[in-house]
C-alpha cells in the first residue's frame, strides 16, 4: 500500500483500537497496554504507515530515537547487543541510531557529537577509548544516558556491566580446579578496563590457590582477529611447559586453536584452552570450547529498559552489575590423579 494514503484511524481501525491509542504508541508513551501496543506495532508495519517525524518531534520535544555508540559494527559480541537494545527501545515506539568509535577516540567523540546534533532523547554509550573524566563530562550533555561495560562512582547509576574480574577468576579457577599450575594468559588490549579486570581475576585465582604470578606467563592480545594467532604462537613458544591457556574472549580462543592445529598440539589433550564471552562460535569448534559467558543480549534488553525509563521518567530498579557463568565443555584436560577405588 502507498504509506502516504494511510491515516491515523486506517491504523487504528486494522488493529481494532481507538485513534488515540495509536497516538500514544506513536508519540511513546507507557500507558499503552501491552497488547494494544503489539497489535498497533503490526498494523503500522504490514499497512506501512509511516508518522510524519519532525511533526511529532514539535509536538513532543522529543525526537523518539536513542542514540548508541559501540566499538565497532562487526564481530559476534556487538551484534546481540545491538541486536537487544534495539528490540527493547522499539516495543515503545522509538528507533535506534548506532554509530561507531572503530576502535579510535576521536572517532568515538565524533560519533557522540554526531548523536547530540540529531537531538537523540537518550544515548547508549559503550566507549573503551573515551577517559572517565571525559565521559563524565559527556554525560551531562545529554539528558538521558547509559553506560556499558564501566563503572564509574560520580554516575554509578547510569552504569551497566559485567563483574569481568569474577569472570577472569571463575576461568582461571576451573582450570586449577582441574589440576593445572601452569596456566597462561592472553589478554585483550590492556587500556580496556574488562580486559584489566578479567587479569585481576586471573591473578586472583592463581594468589587463592599457591600459585605465583608470572608476567611472563601473560601476553597481551586483542579482543578483535588481528595479531592474536602470533600472540599465542609467541607465549606457546616461550613457555612450552604450559599446561592450560585463559584466553579473554573467545576469538582469542580460535586464534590458540589455530596456532595448536599447526604446531600439531590437541587441544583439550595437550593444552587446555578456556576462552570468555560464550559467542556463538564456541559450540563449531572441536573439542568444543570451555568458555565465561557474558549474557551479551540481557545487557542490550536492560540498556534499552533503562534508557526508556531515564526518558519517560519512570523510576525503576534496574540490574546493573551481570554476573558471568561458567560454560563447561570439552576443552579442558582433568590432570588430578584418579582416586583408586
Amino acid at each position: 500500500m502507498d504509506n502516504k494514503t494511510i491515516t491515523i484511524k486506517e491504523v487504528a481501525e486494522y488493529a481494532n483500537v481507538s485513534q488515540a491509542t495509536v497516538s500514544r504508541v506513536i508519540n511513546g508513551q507507557s500507558s499503552v497496554k501491552e497488547k494494544n501496543l503489539n497489535k498497533v506495532l503490526q498494523a503500522i508495519e504490514v499497512l506501512g504507515y509511516t508518522p510524519n517525524s519532525a511533526a511529532k518531534a514539535l509536538a513532543t520535544n522529543r525526537s523518539n530515537s536513542v542514540g548508541m555508540l559501540v566499538g565497532s559494527l562487526d564481530g559476534p559480541f556487538y551484534g546481540p547487543l545491538m541486536h537487544s537494545a534495539e528490540d527493547a527501545i522499539y516495543r515503545y515506539g522509538m528507533h535506534l541510531i548506532v554509530t561507531s568509535g572503530q576502535d579510535c577516540e576521536k572517532k568515538e567523540v565524533e560519533s557522540l557529537n554526531f548523536l547530540r546534533a540529531k537531538q537523540v532523547d537518550g544515548v547508549i554509550i559503550s566507549s573503551d577509548k573515551i577517559s572517565d573524566d571525559a565521559i563524565v563530562d559527556y554525560t551531562t550533555k545529554f539528558k538521558n544516558f547509559v553506560l556499558l561495560n564501566r563503572s564509574i562512582p560520580e554516575i554509578e547509576q547510569h552504569c551497566l556491566y559485567l563483574d569481568n574480574e569474577l569472570g577472569g577468576y571463575l576461568a582461571t579457577k576451573h582450570l586449577l580446579d582441574h589440576g593445572h599450575k601452569k596456566i597462561g594468559c592472553i589478554t585483550g588490549p590492556l587500556t580496556q578496563h574488562d580486559a584489566r579486570d578479567r587479569l585481576l581475576g586471573y591473578i586472583r585465582a592463581l594468589a587463592e590457590n599457591g600459585v605465583s604470578y608470572d608476567p611472563s606467563l601473560t601476553i597481551e592480545g586483542r579482543f578483535d582477529h588481528l595479531d592474536n594467532f602470533e600472540k599465542a604462537s609467541i607465549l606457546l613458544e616461550r613457555a612450552p611447559e604450559l599446561t592450560a591457556v585463559f584466553c579473554q574472549n573467545d576469538n582469542i580462543a580460535l586464534a590458540v586453536y589455530d596456532v595448536c592445529t599447526q604446531k600439531g598440539i590437541r587441544v583439550g589433550d595437550d593444552l587446555s584452552v578456556v576462552g570468555f564471552d560464550n559467542n556463538f562460535m564456541s559450540i563449531h569448534v572441536r573439542p568444543l570450547l570451555t568458555t565465561v559467558g557474558f549474557p551479551v543480549h540481557d545487557m542490550g534488553k536492560i540498556a534499552g529498559q533503562m534508557i526508556i525509563d531515564q526518558i519517560k521518567g519512570v523510576t525503576r530498579s534496574h540490574q546493573r552489575k551481570l554476573m558471568p557463568t561458567l560454560e563447561d565443555r570439552d576443552s579442558v584436560k582433568d590432570l588430578r590423579p584418579a582416586i583408586a577405588c
